[in-house]
């Protein structure tokens, strides 16, 4: 099961053509390979800085563009931010990201953004910065300051880009993502289901994440919430059954990936995250609202985690640590996959 970087178009769909068991069981299977079975990264997502952004993204509520019912706010205090991450650690996120309204941030903002991510990071959390695009400059610098992770999301296909944004190019995306990477950052990309794109357009964002040099280390699928006042408020339903196809085939192409489900999620039923789950998502926004959008209520989410006997991740181990419990884990699932070679894992019930 290697990493691969030369997927085609053609390979994703005969994969989403596939019977849905089938595709299904192939996803678990890759996903109890790379990934520690049963858990689930925890991440709470906060917006910053809210509204006015000069950017057209037919999606988004927060453009200056379209008339919605969000406010404007300017960017947040520290203090209020830090308060934030403080009270998601205390209900069980593990990383928290903070989202700013930009097209990208500027000079007299970098010193509050350095001391945003410091002050998470004391607190023993990940931290995540999106922001918009960024120069190879503010990305060292960020980099500098502690930042673990940036979130820059291709959205869809590059086929499909301009019916979606078009004040600002693919290619502006694919640097910004180049200059996070380069100054040593994780990368945190995915896309959006939805918006009226064809199943080539996302065949087509999964070829570009996984194709990327280094696989983002966070791969957020969205499913579209449509916003009155924003261009897609009567965008067509996404079939349950093709946002969950889509989960397993970002989980067989991006194996080491963690596959979170972001935006959509409260829309979504038990039995519908349950099957993405079983699919290969292993990460969840976590919170009452993502930037500007709402999300399930925590209580529903870890009571959800308690039917399917699913752990929320901890920051606590270190990698080395982490990697060989994962190989313990796999020996101990090949000797029970032989049950009577080795009677002291049979008896036990291992």
């Amino acid at each position: 099961m290697e990493v691969r970087h030369d997927w085609t178009v053609a390979e994703v769909q005969s994969l989403l053509n596939k019977p849905f068991m089938d595709l299904l069981f192939e996803a678990q299977q890759v996903h109890r390979h790379y990934q520690p079975h049963n858990y689930v990264q925890v991440s709470t997502l906060l917006s910053i800085k809210t509204g006015a952004c000069p950017e057209d993204c037919k999606y988004c509520p927060q453009s200056a563009h379209y008339r919605t019912d969000v406010d404007k706010e300017r960017l947040m205090e520290v203090e209020r931010v830090l308060d934030a991450a403080q009270k998601a650690k205390a209900s069980g996120s593990t990383r928290f990201c903070m989202g700013a309204a930009w097209k990208n941030p500027k000079a007299r903002d970098m010193p509050l953004l350095k001391e945003m991510i410091s002050g998470v990071k004391d607190m023993g959390l990940e931290t995540c910065m999106t922001l918009g695009m960024l120069t190879a400059e503010q990305a060292q610098e960020l980099a500098h300051a502690g930042l673990d992770y940036y979130n820059h999301n291709l959205d869809t296909s590059p086929e499909f880009y301009g019916n979606i944004i078009t004040t600002r190019t693919y290619q502006d995306r694919l640097d910004t993502l180049a200059h996070v990477r380069d100054a040593g950052m994780k990368i945190c990309s995915g896309g959006i289901i939805g918006m009226g794109e064809s199943t080539d357009d996302r065949a087509g964002l999964l070829v570009e994440l996984a194709n990327l040099p280094t696989q983002p280390e966070s791969v957020p699928i969205n499913m579209l919430v449509k916003v009155k006042g924003t261009p897609l408020e009567s965008a067509e339903d996404v079939d349950p059954f093709d946002f969950i196809r889509l989960i397993a085939v970002a989980r067989i192409m991006m194996p080491q990936s963690a596959v979170r489900l972001s935006a959509g999620r409260e829309q979504m039923n038990e039995q519908m995250q349950t099957l993405c789950f079983m699919a290969g998502a292993n990460s969840i926004f976590y919170g009452c609202k993502l930037l500007t959008t709402p999300n399930p209520a925590e209580d529903s989410d870890m009571q959800l985690f308690r039917k399917l006997g699913i752990n929320r991740q901890q920051v606590v181990q270190k990698p080395d640590e982490i990697q060989e419990n994962e190989l313990l884990d796999r020996v101990v699932e090949r000797v029970a996959a032989r049950p009577g070679k080795d009677d002291l894992f049979y008896e036990a019930g291992i």
